[in-house]
């Protein structure tokens, strides 16, 4: 038999208890961040079709975005430019 209270003498056998219950938002979440963050990509994707379409390439780079040519240079001699810039860039082609 088994003393009363359910202490063997063995390894002790407990549960972690969770931080927060499940489901609950946590503080570092932030939904509007992510709503901007995919309508960056899916206005990155737009002009990265739009750029394939007049024979560029969109790329991204340290400093920002770069168009490059057919002939791999690149459009304007620039590699910071901003979704703006690629947008009017494209705009003007």
């Amino acid at each position: 038999m088994s003393p009363a209270g359910g202490d063997t003498g063995g390894i002790p056998r407990g549960r972690p208890r969770a931080a927060m219950p499940p489901r609950s938002p946590s503080a570092d979440e932030n939904w509007s961040g992510a709503n901007e963050a995919k309508a960056d990509k899916l206005r990155r994707n737009d002009l990265q079709r739009r750029a394939r379409a007049r024979g560029l390439e969109l790329r991204h780079t340290v400093y920002g975005y770069a168009l490059i040519d057919g002939a791999r240079k690149r459009v304007d001699d620039r590699n910071d430019m901003t979704l703006d810039d690629v947008e009017s860039r494209l705009e003007r082609s």
